[in-house]
């Protein structure tokens, strides 16, 4: 999500937007892995053996036997469809199961991601260092699954299926490196799963009110994540995984993805313990919305209600090419330090159509028919604003914050300022600007939290990122997915994010650890951390990520209170 579609004040720019057993020795080798507590994350120990060939990691799953590999003792399947193709005929309807196919599928390589406008961070030479990313064939035959586990055994292992994010508009489960399940899998043994489903307009447009065929459009890129969730659940044991422990991340649009899935029915029992990192506002269209900009979309095309099976038949530039004019001239730039500004903005997401979604989910309340899925909630420290691109940010004066800050929050300016600066006194102007525009980003987050934890059902852990990355002089800070690494235990593999080394390895061991305890048992508790308390009612009980990891009770109530 970009920092304009989060409504949050200053023009610092967003970051770019950036998943049958045959040669049973091999696997049996190597499937053997360290308890949770062994091995450090990264490289360091990694052996850097592959092997692929006819008589090794080859599966039966519903659909088929899948060809995959085995890297360092972790079995890979990347690509696997869990649907069939969404494109011509199947446009703007629900997903179909995948196709069976005869012989074997080589299932190595990431598979089509859904096609889309990826913005452009990628034109930033700072923001291609940081993120590296995967750019991949697009395609509307897109709905696969990537699979990395410690052995296609009867283990029963807890399963980690994360959401990508970029909105609901871009973004895929092989976009960065950072989302690469084999040193996680191997860290926990647990079996990781990223996606790739329909998104903007594909995964979005309403057109529920011309007819019965269309009545599901406005929710097909959700629909096609519960059809992942489905596939989960009827393969995922030949695979290794336990479909009965299965955990569900994600950040940014990932998290809000997982917040939208926790207010679905036909989701309901496919997932069992749920984390929102950095995603944690709804972005959920009222039907008089999603309907407003169907018509407006339709209008653009010249396209008539009577006519719709034509959109089925255009190429997607097409439509994408109309999409942006009317997102262009119905939304004005966001302006305001509100995240709740955004109701007013037209936008391709999921609709609360009374079926699929029958009310927003935490729109304020949380959903009562996840009330037992706990569930894991938090931010990074700076979020959008940082100095990624622009080192002259760093150079911020005592006028020039004041100025700013007086203009995102009109006749109180100063009350703010006082209370932020009260925390860090020291802090340059930019860093006491950057933690006042981030602010409404934890907020969402405390609120979150709060909602769940008024069901009195299962738990919500409040944690809030602030480690500050080395790299390019410290400015990009606890940049937006600047955690993903660490809870990946890819530190290593993502240097050019975190910087690398022992310290980055040390807070990487301490939270993919809790993650991997939370998929496991619901509780992230455990060794590395002090004693993580659930969120209650007044009480902001929050685990600090910094390189010490650290408990506190309302460490930014004053700030919070400022901008309420």
């Amino acid at each position: 999500m970009s920092r304009t579609e989060l409504g949050l004040p200053g023009d610092v720019p967003a970051v770019g937007r950036r998943a049958l057993l045959k040669g049973a020795a091999i696997l049996a080798g190597a499937s053997a892995t360290p308890a949770i507590a062994g091995e450090r994350a990264g490289d360091a120990k990694r052996s850097d053996c592959v092997v692929a060939g006819a008589d090794a990691a080859i599966v039966e799953i519903a659909s088929g036997k899948i060809a995959g590999y085995v890297r360092n003792g972790i079995v890979a399947f990347k690509g696997v469809p869990y649907g069939d193709t969404t494109e011509g005929a199947n446009r703007f309807l629900p997903p179909k199961k995948p196709r069976p196919w005869t012989g074997v599928r080589s299932s190595r390589q990431f598979g089509v991601v859904a096609p889309q406008d990826k913005g452009t961070g990628r034109l930033n030479d700072e923001e291609g260092f940081i993120f590296q990313w995967n750019d991949s064939v697009e395609g509307e035959d897109c709905l696969r699954v990537n699979v990395w586990t410690p052995g296609t055994d009867s283990r029963r292992r807890p399963v980690m299926v994360w959401l990508h994010g970029g909105g609901f508009e871009a973004g895929s489960g092989n976009d960065l490196p950072a989302f690469d399940g084999e040193n996680l899998a191997r860290r926990g043994d647990v079996v990781v799963v990223t996606l790739n489903h329909r998104l903007n307009l594909l995964g979005f447009l309403d057109l529920s009110r011309h007819g019965e065929r269309y009545a599901r459009s406005g929710n097909v890129g959700m629909l096609d994540v519960v059809a992942a969730l489905e596939w989960v659940r009827d393969n995922i044991a030949v695979l290794g995984g336990d479909p009965q422990r299965v955990l569900i991340f994600g950040q940014s649009g990932g998290g809000a993805k997982v917040s939208t899935l926790m207010g679905m029915p036909a989701a309901k029992g496919l997932f069992h313990r749920a984390v929102v990192q950095s995603g944690s506002f709804s972005f959920t269209n009222t039907p008089d919305k999603s309907q407003k900009l169907a018509d407006l979309f339709l209008a653009e095309l010249d396209v008539g209600p009577s006519a719709l099976d034509r959109l089925q038949a255009m190429p997607y530039p097409q439509l994408q090419r109309a999409s942006e004019a009317v997102l262009r001239r119905a939304n004005a730039p966001g302006t305001g330090p509100d995240v709740r500004a955004i109701a007013s903005r037209l936008g391709f997401s999921p609709v609360a159509d009374g079926r699929d979604i029958p009310e927003p989910p935490f729109g304020p309340n949380a959903p009562r028919m996840s009330a037992d899925v706990p569930m894991i909630i938090g931010t990074t420290l700076n979020e959008f604003t940082t100095g990624i691109n622009h080192p002259e940010y760093e150079l911020m004066t005592e006028a020039e914050l004041a100025a700013r800050v007086e203009a995102a929050y009109p006749g109180r300016g100063a009350r703010v300022l006082t209370a932020f600066r009260r925390r860090a006194p020291s802090a340059k102007p930019f860093d006491i600007w950057s933690h006042i525009a981030t602010a409404p980003v934890r907020q969402g987050a405390i609120r979150q939290a709060a909602a769940k934890a008024a069901l009195n059902a299962a738990p919500a852990y409040l944690y809030w990122f602030t480690r500050q990355t080395p790299i390019l002089d410290g400015r990009p800070r606890a940049f937006h997915c600047a955690e993903i690494p660490f809870v990946f235990a890819n530190t290593d593999l993502c240097d050019h994010m975190t910087g690398g080394g022992e310290r980055a390895r040390t807070l990487s061991d301490r939270m993919a650890d809790a993650w991997i305890r939370f998929a496991r048992s619901g509780d992230p508790n455990g060794a590395g951390l002090p004693q993580w308390s659930p969120f209650s009612a007044g009480s902001a009980k929050t685990m600090i990520f910094g390189d010490t990891p650290r408990f506190e009770i309302n460490p930014d109530d004053g700030e919070q209170a400022s901008i309420a």
